[in-house]
């Protein structure tokens, strides 16, 4: 979708953690008081403090929202990271909910000391984005892709190609935010959506895609390019 620009990143805290970490730390500040009047400054208030601190800055490094931009000039083919993580799937796998057919999947997991937002992984269009009810198994195992609850967001290309993108809930992540709506334009760069506290994402791709990541390889959302589309002639 033509040349890019490239703009200037920065980080801020996701609008989905705003109200968590406000909470989280009036919690913090009240039970801190609590333990100062109980335990006066002795050893165990000391230790209190210390495990809060560590506990919100684990919080806080969750919901960072980096604003990041591609850094190629050109989009075209491109299939970048939706998210920070590390490559758990790689393989050819029917598709049988939308495509009924082979379709190439890549995987990535996010821990809880990734940052958990989304980003599209091509440019194009909407064409749905559906949310299914589903189990808690761990994101990492083969079976959450199809029984957990997720959310799908099916993007056509300006190409005509096809790409599936599943967000999917594990077994600590109990909330999927999906930004994406039926029918709208969408490009790399913008947020997909948001899921809390360990999850996965998962790309199906077109057969004849070039896969340009390896197994246990580490993705940085919007900044690693996963895949290239077949080239249409």
């Amino acid at each position: 979708m033509g040349k890019r620009i490239r703009k200037i990143k920065n980080i801020r805290i996701h609008r989905e953690g705003t109200n968590t970490l406000a909470y989280t730390a009036i919690g913090m500040a009240l039970v801190g008081v609590l333990f100062w009047y109980v335990f006066d400054i002795g050893i165990v208030f000391d230790v209190l403090v210390c495990l809060m601190a560590v506990v919100y800055g684990v919080m806080v490094n969750f919901f960072r929202c980096p604003i990041r931009y591609f850094n190629g000039d050109d989009t075209e083919g491109i299939v970048v990271a939706p998210a920070d993580g590390k490559v758990v799937v790689i393989e050819e796998v029917e598709e049988d909910t939308y495509f009924h057919d082979r379709r190439m999947m890549v995987s990535i997991f996010m821990s809880l000391f990734n940052v958990h937002a989304n980003w599209f992984p091509v440019d194009g269009k909407v064409k749905f984005v559906k949310h299914h009810d589903g189990n808690f198994h761990k994101a990492w195992l083969p079976k959450a892709s199809e029984e957990n609850e997720r959310a799908d967001v099916l993007i056509e290309t300006e190409d005509g190609e096809e790409v599936l993108c599943r967000q999917v809930a594990g077994a600590v992540a109990r909330r999927i935010v999906t930004y994406a709506k039926d029918g709208e334009d969408c490009f790399i760069d913008e947020h997909l959506g948001f899921i809390k506290f360990g999850s996965r994402v998962d790309v199906f791709l077109p057969l004849g895609s070039k896969v340009c990541v390896k197994m246990g390889q580490s993705t940085t959302g919007d900044q690693t390019v996963i895949a290239m589309l077949p080239a249409k002639h």
